[in-house]
């Protein structure tokens, strides 16, 4: 099958889910928590464990991957149509990392790891699922990620995988980066793709034994956390809806454009993720240097959350 028919079976796909969405009412309704303001269809982001599972059929990707994927995917799909409690949802990603733990064979690994990396999973896949606000934002991202993976050259064996993922965000990425959005990932969406990121984050690094590439999804990283510590600090509860990102700022304060901002966040990670690949290419991306990188994109970002802040603090006065 070649890539262009792919991407016309995914846009399919997608125009037959808007029809059973639309049949059973499987909608997103605005509230004072949304950024949106119209009833949108939820649940567009099924097109990721689709094109997972068309990965798998193809040889591309390997079965414990695609379970995982699909596991997560479905409690998904059930909490977007009918709220679950926590449980199940973490019994769901505790399983599914248990599974990409055995397919990059970190049970062999010394035992200190595993919990290091299981917890970092887990809050990479809910801080991503946590971004998922404005239209565009997360496919955009995604997307960008996806194209990072696939320039690196020890990832090549792992090419016809990721371009299929990135084809399933072109095809998504059609109804949603618009003004007006005719779906959205939902969780079933955000979170499957947080863990086929997630996933290969790590196989990356364990292949190239390059911790710097961690940085590849550092912009949703360092909004994510910085962001949970600002929640923290005003006694509210991290695990409700709310618009505290400072992409919600922009697009819901100060009137920003939603695919204005989600660009935004898209390019500055596509510029940070050229930086790193040409400086390891030159042999300079050591530990000192990735760290100070860090410390200058949070020093960056807590500078113009706080420009932002004073801004919107001026505007409700």
């Amino acid at each position: 099958m070649t890539y262009i028919a792919l991407l016309f079976l995914f846009i399919g796909i997608e125009l037959i889910y808007f029809k059973i969405a639309d049949h059973y009412n499987i909608i997103d309704k605005p509230n004072s928590r949304s950024s949106h303001t119209s009833i949108t269809l939820r649940g567009g982001g099924i097109i990721f464990p689709i094109a997972i599972v068309t990965a798998f059929f193809l040889g591309y990707v390997s079965w414990a991957v695609v379970l995982a994927v699909v596991l997560v995917a479905v409690i998904s799909f059930v909490d977007d149509i009918t709220p679950l409690s926590q449980l199940p949802r973490f019994a769901s990603h505790a399983i599914a990392i248990g599974l990409v733990f055995y397919d990059l064979s970190l049970f062999t690994q010394v035992i200190w790891i595993l919990p290091i990396v299981f917890i970092l999973l887990i809050g990479w896949v809910n801080a991503f699922n946590f971004m998922d606000g404005i239209n565009g934002i997360t496919v955009l991202y995604a997307f960008v990620a996806i194209a990072s993976f696939s320039f690196l050259s020890i990832n090549q064996e792992s090419l016809p995988l990721l371009i299929t993922m990135g084809l399933s965000c072109c095809a998504f990425g059609v109804f949603n980066v618009r003004k007006k959005a005719k779906t959205f990932a939902g969780d079933v969406g955000s979170i499957s793709m947080a863990l086929f990121l997630g996933y290969f984050m790590i196989k990356t690094i364990l292949i190239s034994g390059q911790i710097g590439y961690l940085l590849f999804l550092s912009v949703y990283g360092i909004d994510a956390v910085i962001t949970i510590f600002a929640r923290i600090k005003k006694k509210e509860n991290i695990l409700e809806p709310h618009r505290s990102h400072l992409y919600q700022y922009l697009a819901n304060e100060l009137g920003y454009s939603h695919i204005v901002v989600s660009l935004l966040y898209s390019v500055i990670q596509l510029l940070i993720n050229a930086i790193l690949i040409y400086s390891e290419n030159i042999g300079k991306l050591t530990l000192p240097v990735v760290v100070s990188f860090l410390l200058f994109q949070i020093m960056v970002y807590v500078w113009i959350r706080g420009k932002v802040l004073r801004k919107v603090n001026l505007q409700n006065v």
